[in-house]
């Protein structure tokens, strides 16, 4: 809590600077330096709070610095900068998205740029569907991989992004260096939405090939569990939003039910091969994910079948051991069917 506030004092302070900057007779360009430091280190998983902490801010800040009236003929030209991406004023969002160029500082800014797509005004959204590309291209891999982690695991719930809007941020992650930066993510990062990143990434190609070493050497188990399935299945499914559906019209009963979209995955692994691999895998999740796969490819095993099911009827985990012990028996009351 006190870490919480300390950082929060930071970035009042920096958003204070930076508006003083703005309004400075010695200075052209506004110091961005502070403001930089500051939101580089915020956690976006609380994006929401800090927008709305550093909007307040910058308004209050901007007002309280103007120079007064008598001073006016001599203040520089009005700047245009990236904290007008979260101006009250529509407007200005819009203009700040038309007049803004080159590289996002870091990934905060570039943040605040991909959340207009979901913005309240459509002359808004429109400008950031024609500017993002543009922007993504000359902002570091990095920053725009870090700042697209977040907004695909949570665009389902942006009630204003449209389907074009969508189409933008697919686009932006099949750039080269911008895919392998999130192929690298999906592997190397110990927390965060990766597994449902890995599934929105599922909807363009730049997984392929790439699925089996993220199966592999993934970090998080739940996102191997996921490259297994995807493997085993031959698809990568993901949720392309939520409908409303009645269970009980009589009595006006619903409920929301998620709306599954996939893609067929053109590879090709032996299933022995896939199975030899999860079911050693380190984790109990995926190899519960190996033990259901098996069950289902019972018959297509042959003498196979049997040496694994024992294996997982032997799991130290009881999600595991179950299956094993279920396709043991399957197994058996198939052999006893054809001994009669």
């Amino acid at each position: 809590m006190q870490q919480s506030h300390i950082m929060e004092n930071k970035v009042i302070s920096a958003v204070r600077t930076f508006a003083n900057s703005i309004n400075s007779g010695s200075k052209v360009v506004a110091d961005m330096t502070e403001l930089i430091e500051v939101t580089s280190q915020l956690p976006l998983s609380s994006f929401d709070y800090w927008e709305r902490i550093i909007r307040a801010e910058f308004s209050s800040a901007i007002k309280g610095s103007n120079p007064p009236k008598w001073q006016v003929w001599s203040r520089p030209r009005e700047l245009v900068t990236w904290l007008d991406l979260i101006s009250w004023d529509g407007y200005k969002r819009e203009k700040a998205l038309r007049v803004l160029s080159g590289a996002a500082p870091n990934t905060f800014f570039f943040s605040l740029a991909v959340r207009r797509l979901n913005d309240w005004v459509p002359q808004v959204r429109k400008a950031a569907r024609e500017i993002l590309p543009e922007v993504a291209r000359s902002t570091d891999p990095a920053y725009v991989a870090d700042a697209l982690c977040i907004a695909l695991s949570n665009w389902n719930s942006w009630g204003r992004i449209e389907e074009a809007d969508k189409e933008v941020l697919l686009k932006i992650i099949s750039e080269e260096e911008i895919a392998k930066s999130l192929r690298s993510k999906l592997i190397l990062s110990a927390s965060g939405p990766m597994p449902s990143l890995f599934s929105q990434l599922g909807r363009t190609p730049i997984l392929d090939g790439q699925i089996e070493e993220i199966a592999k050497s993934a970090i998080q188990p739940s996102v191997r569990a996921k490259a297994y399935r995807s493997l085993f299945e031959g698809h990568v499914v993901w949720v392309e939003g939520r409908k409303w559906v009645w269970t009980d019209i009589r009595y006006c009963e619903s409920r929301l039910k998620p709306v599954v979209g996939e893609r067929k995955l053109e590879i090709e692994t032996p299933l022995i091969d896939l199975l030899k691999r999860s079911s050693e895998d380190r984790s109990s999740i995926v190899r519960r994910v190996s033990a259901e796969i098996l069950i289902r490819e019972l018959g297509n095993l042959g003498i196979n079948a049997k040496v694994f099911a024992e294996r997982f009827a032997s799991d130290s985990s009881h999600a595991v051991s179950e299956r094993g012990e279920f396709a043991l028996k399957k197994l058996d009351e198939a052999e006893r069917t054809n001994v009669f």
